[in-house]
């Protein structure tokens, strides 16, 4: 084995780890006995699939105690973090932790909450959900995509929150 070798699922996710991605709190409604509540979950796996049909993807694993609320959900919306949201971010993810609590939300078209300050927002409603492993994968049709307007996104990289950095603007030019 070299130092770079990746063993077993730490090994793999330190190696995924170091591929740079956007953060997103994935939000739904989940009925109960007495009408609907807001549920939400931090989530980095999330991709676009198809501009025609809009389609876009994100995963839920199975083990998550709100898998069976978006597992079964008929629209969600995906919130674009911004850099000045980390702390949005970690409210999202730490499990038994009011999440809506302090967060400022709007409700969005589709019926799921959009939250305020997000630097977009895509709200989806659910085409399919496949199992793929230890996850599920939820494919989602574009009802209705906005930005919020100017901002930088909050990027998750090697374990930690970053900060999106220009490398070369021209990028395009220095190929020709």
């Amino acid at each position: 084995m070299t130092a770079g070798t990746a063993t077993g699922a730490r090994g793999l996710r330190d190696v995924l780890g170091r591929f740079a991605t956007g953060v997103t709190v994935i939000t739904t409604t989940a009925v109960q006995d007495a009408g609907t509540r807001p549920v939400g979950m931090t989530v980095n796996s999330f991709a676009s699939v198809s501009l025609d049909p809009p389609l876009i993807l994100f995963c839920v694993s199975r083990v998550s105690r709100l898998h069976s609320i978006f597992a079964s959900a008929r629209t969600f919306a995906v919130n674009i973090l911004g850099e000045s949201q980390t702390r949005l971010s970690g409210q999202f993810a730490r499990p038994g932790f009011d999440r809506f609590g302090q967060a400022r939300t709007v409700r969005g078209r589709s019926g799921a909450p959009l939250l305020d300050g997000a630097l977009a927002t895509i709200e989806c409603a659910v085409e399919k959900v496949i199992g793929a492993g230890d996850h599920d994968i939820v494919l989602g049709r574009v009802l209705v995509a906005e930005e919020s307007g100017a901002g930088t996104p909050l990027i998750f990289y090697g374990g930690a929150y970053r900060r999106l950095e220009v490398v070369e603007a021209d990028w395009w030019s220095a190929l020709t």
